[in-house]
């Protein structure tokens, strides 16, 4: 029997065969510590040199801007935090949007509770945020903006370019999670003008487990780790060489094949959107139709439940659920909550991330087993309404 077909590379994606061999020198022979002055240092030093000149190369930056970390939430916890505490003299409030990932919501929780003050943005019906509703939110304490480049969930890309212009026009620091969009659509630093950014390397066919975050050369956040003076002073810790040099190479294929792996996603993708559309009715695509990323698809079947939808198609298809139901109540996405979707739509939304790996005749698959569920599902919903 063949495994599921695999359309959730926004939760995580498998590692590239590239990725593992480049790896594999630092899991079986050389093991030395980076630090390390003497002959077994030596290897293992200059592979973590090489991989932040392949991260910086795909992120348009200089290499001593790049920080790694051990994921993106821990990028995103460096940027605010560290930010915040070197600039809260100037002021204590913090700009961000209501669809941000729990990596940057929580950390604005966490601030609130100790004295800032964060303002959260709507976003329209699309997903995406308003400029004009940053600059409302701009105030004479303002320190930090913080809005991810492309959402996770609907995949819609946010006007990141013309935010940071507005940010550094009002004298304010601005900060993108990218850990969606890196290896989707081109990530540069000096054409979006952010002064930090986060990445993640699970979502880029690198191991999960290591990160990075750049950091402007004009900026400094306060330390997140304290310690040793790995990491150019700011995060201390053993270098975990390994999966650094497996993000490395992610960076570096990804740098490499960036515009050919864009239109193979989003071929594979509206395949899928487009047979799915042609067999079911009453479906719907979350997200902006054209600013979105190339491998996500966020569709709602109405009247449905998500959770039961996933359980149906479990043995055929990998897929999220963009709202959990329970015996009395439904808990909905915080994202499609700010879309103001309804919940007819909205509780029954899956959402569906191609990638590289993914395969014509897997699409193919995946139309014919959610297709059924969808229809077996509707059927056995109108026997029990009947009762």
């Amino acid at each position: 029997m063949a495994p599921p077909v695999y359309l959730d590379y926004n939760a995580t994606t498998p590692l590239d065969p590239e990725v593992v061999e480049a790896m594999r020198p630092y899991l079986e022979e050389h093991f030395g510590n980076p630090a390390s002055s003497h002959w077994y240092g030596i290897a293992p030093r200059k592979a973590v040199d090489n991989a932040r000149v392949q991260v910086a190369s795909l992120l348009g930056c200089s290499p001593s801007e790049v920080i790694f970390t051990s994921c993106g939430s821990e990028s995103n916890n460096f940027a605010i935090k560290g930010i915040t505490r070197m600039h809260q003299e100037k002021g204590r409030h913090i700009i961000t949007s209501r669809i941000e990932h729990p990596a940057v919501l929580e950390v604005c929780a966490f601030l609130e509770e100790n004295g800032f003050e964060i303002s959260y943005l709507p976003v329209d019906e699309h997903g995406q945020v308003s400029v004009t509703h940053v600059e409302q939110a701009i105030r004479q304490d303002t320190v930090l903006i913080s809005i991810m480049h492309a959402n996770n969930e609907v995949g819609s890309i946010q006007p990141i370019a013309d935010i940071a212009r507005l940010a550094h026009e009002r004298g304010i620091i601005m900060h993108s999670d990218a850990a969606q969009s890196l290896g989707k659509i081109p990530v540069n630093v000096l054409d979006l003008g952010v002064d930090l950014l986060s990445i993640a390397g699970h979502k880029l066919y690198a191991p999960k487990g290591v990160g990075a975050l750049y950091v402007k050369e004009t900026f400094k956040p306060a330390r997140l780790i304290h310690g040793a003076g790995q990491e150019m002073g700011m995060r201390a810790g053993t270098e975990n060489v390994l999966e650094i040099v497996g993000l490395g190479k992610a960076c570096e294929i990804a740098r490499r094949d960036l515009q050919s792996n864009i239109k193979y996603m989003q071929r594979l993708r509206d395949r899928l959107h487009s047979a799915l559309r042609a067999e079911i009715e009453e479906i719907r695509l979350n997200g902006h139709p054209e600013k979105r990323l190339p491998n996500t698809l966020s569709l709602a079947f109405k009247g449905l439940e998500a959770n039961r939808l996933l359980e149906e198609i479990g043995l055929d298809v990998a897929a999220s659920a963009g709202a959990a139901c329970h015996a009395d109540t439904v808990e909905i996405s915080h994202v499609l909550k700010a879309m103001g979707m309804e919940e007819q739509w909205a509780k029954g939304t899956l959402r569906f991330s191609t990638g590289r790996m993914t395969t014509a005749d897997e699409i193919d698959r995946a139309v014919k087993a959610i297709t059924k569920a969808v229809h077996a599902l509707r059927v056995r919903q109108g026997r029990e309404n009947e009762f």
